[in-house]
């Protein structure tokens, strides 16, 4: 790296000059690819600066696209909202939606769909500049869209839960540049109306004396329909939101981990078991209900593991199946040359005309699932 660029980075950050040559060493803080090379990343959180942090030079200085706040996980909803909410009178409660995380923001003059990991996907990209009214970004250059790529056509979490026939951008937040401070839930949702954005569905504001029992009953209806659960949240978005998930959106997680079950964290698997545990207690079930959660629960683990075993034993191989739409093949072209640099494993099938665009099925090859489970039955121990 460049020192004086070095100098001038640790200056804006607060940094030592050290610290920032640490960090390029240790690839903490390290350049995007190709068109977007000129983008610095932050690929783990330094200080106060959240993972996925982009960071990018303009008129002589420096400009920042925060990243993703950690939202924590209520894993009862009394007394930890008392606890976590202590002084306000009333909380929002907003729909949790169940797809992928994504930034939008205007850089350096161009319309780019930031990933949590601070990557620029191309194919998010593109569908943002389909899909959203742009003239927000003429308007208010200095904001940042938080969202989630929602729908069918998603080739990260592909969801058919929500009614939606390709993919849409619901914004659950909006927050400034460089200092990554939010709009209250009430402004936000004043400016997302105004240029016709989709935002995540409010349940309203709930007097925080009753927001657990309200809460509750929400999240029980979510998960009838397999939805994911609610994020609570300060209206004046000072004090941090937490987020309370169904156990039928546990139990969707669990299916997928255990399909690829040699992919998946042993921390992700566990976390979202020991919720059905508290969430059982929480919920005084009667023995009826706690049996049904335990078959629902001990389901989505074994059938999809067993059915990944015999598949693999019947010599076929797992994979994720999802889908694209794109306006341009270069779109295609351009993603499918993203993902080997993240080093998925991806098949892409030939282009389907549809209508003005093009549908392509894309098959993401899950190699360590694959190759343990083909060892174990050729003999190799665990």
């Amino acid at each position: 790296m460049d020192q004086d660029f070095a100098a001038k980075l640790a200056a804006h950050l607060g940094f030592e000059e050290e610290k920032v040559n640490h960090l390029f060493e240790k690839k903490y803080l390290a350049w995007n690819w190709g068109e977007h090379e000129h983008l610095l990343r932050f690929d783990k959180e330094i200080s106060h600066i959240e993972r996925g942090t982009v960071l990018y030079e303009k008129d002589g200085a420096f400009e920042m696209v925060l990243g993703f706040p950690k939202i924590r996980r209520a894993m009862v909803l009394y007394p930890t909202l008392e606890k976590q909410f202590s002084g306000l009178k009333t909380v929002a409660v907003e729909e949790k939606m169940n797809g992928y995380n994504v930034r939008v923001a205007r850089i350096n003059g161009d319309i780019l769909a930031v990933t949590r990991s601070g990557y620029i996907c191309p194919y998010t990209t593109e569908r943002a500049k389909v899909k959203l009214n742009l003239s927000f970004f003429d308007d208010f250059p200095e904001l940042v869209l938080y969202g989630e790529m929602v729908g069918p056509d998603n080739p990260y979490v592909p969801k058919e839960i929500y009614n939606i026939e390709s993919v849409e951008f619901y914004i659950f937040d909006i927050r400034e540049k460089n200092t990554g401070n939010p709009l209250s839930t009430a402004r936000r949702r004043e400016i997302l109306e105004k240029y016709g954005f989709f935002q995540v569905r409010s349940f309203g504001e709930i007097p925080l004396e009753t927001a657990p029992e309200e809460i509750a009953k929400i999240v029980r209806e979510l998960g009838k329909i397999e939805h994911e659960g609610v994020v609570i949240k300060d209206p004046e978005m000072v004090l941090p939101p937490v987020k309370y998930t169904s156990s039928r959106s546990n139990c969707s997680d669990l299916r997928h981990a255990f399909k690829f079950y040699n992919e998946s964290g042993r921390d992700y698997m566990l976390s979202r078991i020991v919720r059905e545990g508290f969430q059982a207690v929480e919920w005084e079930e009667s023995e009826a209900d706690f049996k049904k959660r335990c078959m629902q629960l001990g389901e989505s683990i074994l059938a999809p593991l067993r059915e990944s075993v015999r598949s693999v034993k019947e010599g076929q191989r797992l994979y994720d199946e999802v889908r694209i739409r794109v306006k341009t093949l270069k779109t295609a072209a351009d993603f499918e040359d993203y993902l080997k640099r993240l080093g998925v494993d991806a098949i892409f099938e030939p282009p389907l005309p549809a209508g003005d665009e093009y549908l392509i099925m894309v098959r993401k090859v899950n190699k360590s699932t694959n190759d343990k489970t083909q060892a174990i039955w050729e003999g190799e121990l665990w």
